[in-house]
């Protein structure tokens, strides 16, 4: 009976842990999946067409209560240079979850004599709205007795704000967001937290890479980088990703690996040591445009030796494209073209 508590107790402590490390959007992996406007709200209404995008994420399926992911977002360009984003989702881990919606304005502006050739520098911010939740309803109290477990739903809703800028130059780009800006006191895990120890967590993102088209144009490559840091914390990771495509008739295949490591150890320990290791992630995704339709896989495995489940975390990408613009950039720009 204790083994089972204290196994039920280091879940909880993990999906708590997760809860505070990912606030807001949890960054992973979708913008590889033509899904940059998730991550920067610069990319709002940047592409050519309007872009509608749906993903479902799920942790370990043979763990109960896994941490899960869904979200939807909308983005489109209106008038020259005004773009326009909405993201809803929600996030569950185990007791504790989130659910979230955000709306963005972009504003574009073209350097280039005109819309055939791409030279873009983009700004955009976005303003959300969030609600926290911990489920203390399923706790044992009468066996486990705590004061600070009250054994409701407890909740907590606030505002926050990222900010983002992109630049898009033929093949190559560069996108630089902070996320979470306001620092905010979530009263649902400790409610005496003075406004300068903020458990939000700011997260600053810069990512960068280039398209190389080889001469048949048919096929490209597209190597990039996101590096990422968190303010409080000081945790910081890096992925490096690597992605190709074909071109057909009606569209295009593309797919690739990423590699995503944590640059701060953490201190583990197994039946046969105790040492520090590196939070590293292997990620072969895969998908396909179809005329307006957009499907993609991602399979993220984590690449540790103390890890919870060796069956790793699965994601699904569905998009729609709509409102195409006549003029289409001469470059090979995949997520603006």
């Amino acid at each position: 009976m204790h083994l089972k508590n204290n196994i039920t107790t280091v879940y909880m402590l993990l999906f708590i842990t997760i809860m505070f490390s990912q606030e807001g959007i949890p960054v992973y992996t979708d913008y590889l999946s033509d899904n940059l406007y998730l991550v920067h709200p610069s990319m709002a209404g940047a592409a050519s067409s309007n872009k509608i995008r749906l993903t479902a994420r799920q942790q370990w399926f043979d763990v109960k209560d896994a941490p899960s992911l869904q979200t939807l977002n909308l983005s489109s360009r209106i008038g020259e240079n005004t773009g326009i984003g909405g993201i809803v989702y929600t996030d569950g881990n185990g007791y504790s979850s989130q659910t979230g919606a955000y709306l963005t304005f972009a504003y574009h502006i073209l350097f280039s004599r005109d819309r055939s050739d791409l030279d873009q520098l983009s700004f955009g911010l976005s303003t959300g709205i969030i609600q926290s939740k911990l489920d203390e309803t399923t706790f044992d109290l009468i066996n486990n007795p705590d004061p600070v477990i009250a054994g409701i739903v407890e909740k907590d809703t606030y505002f926050n704000i990222d900010i983002g800028m992109s630049y898009n130059f033929l093949e190559f780009y560069a996108h630089a967001t902070i996320k979470n800006i306001l620092p905010t006191v979530r009263g649902i895990f400790d409610s005496n937290t003075p406004i300068e120890e903020s458990n939000n967590q700011r997260r600053y993102i810069f990512s960068t890479g280039y398209v190389h088209n080889f001469s048949n144009r048919d096929w490209s490559i597209e190597p990039s980088i996101l590096f990422q840091v968190t303010d409080e914390t000081k945790e910081s990771a890096i992925d490096l990703n690597f992605k190709a495509y074909k071109k057909f008739e009606l569209g295009r295949i593309w797919g690739g690996i990423s590699y995503r490591r944590n640059l701060d150890s953490t201190e583990s320990s197994s039946s046969t040591r105790i040492g520090n290791q590196n939070l590293q992630y292997i990620t072969p995704f895969i998908g396909v445009n179809y005329k307006k339709i957009m499907f993609g896989y991602t399979y993220s495995h984590q690449s540790n030796s103390v890890v919870i489940s060796n069956s790793g975390y699965h994601q699904l990408t569905l998009g729609y494209d709509f409102g195409k613009r006549k003029e289409r950039y001469h470059c090979n720009c995949p997520a603006v073209n």
